[in-house]
């Protein structure tokens, strides 16, 4: 099963940066679907939102109408880490961000994944 190790998050001006990691281990496919969500305050694990996406073979990315333009998702050249840069950070932005894994095709639904980062807390507040 994949294991993912989050870090990153904090507290972010409006209009600022920051980007959030996902430390990646225990791939045993070759397709997978890995996915930022945000979870907002008040919410439970099931409303969670998908913010990013990022299929593995193909590479392609996806993103959440709004964070289009502002939010990069990546991985590192050794594919062990997945990136969410996040730019132009606004309030509604705030929440808690999990990395997510399945293996094959990618959904928007937080329950058909299988893999889950511990959460990091993004604050945005000037």
């Amino acid at each position: 099963e994949v294991e993912l190790v989050q870090s990153g998050g904090g507290l972010v001006q409006p209009g600022g940066s920051l980007r959030l990691s996902c430390a990646m281990s225990g791939f045993r496919y070759v397709n997978y679907c890995l996915a930022w969500f945000r979870q907002a305050p008040g919410k439970v694990r099931e409303q969670r939102e998908r913010v990013a996406t990022l299929t593995t073979a193909p590479v392609t990315t996806d993103y959440a109408d709004s964070v289009k333009g502002r939010f990069t998702v990546s991985r590192s050249d050794d594919k062990n880490t997945l990136f969410l840069q996040m730019n132009n950070v606004k309030p509604e932005d705030a929440g808690s961000y999990f990395c997510a894994a399945r293996a094959g095709d990618c959904s928007f639904v937080p329950g058909y994944f299988h893999s889950w980062g511990q959460g990091a807390q993004v604050t945005v507040s000037s």
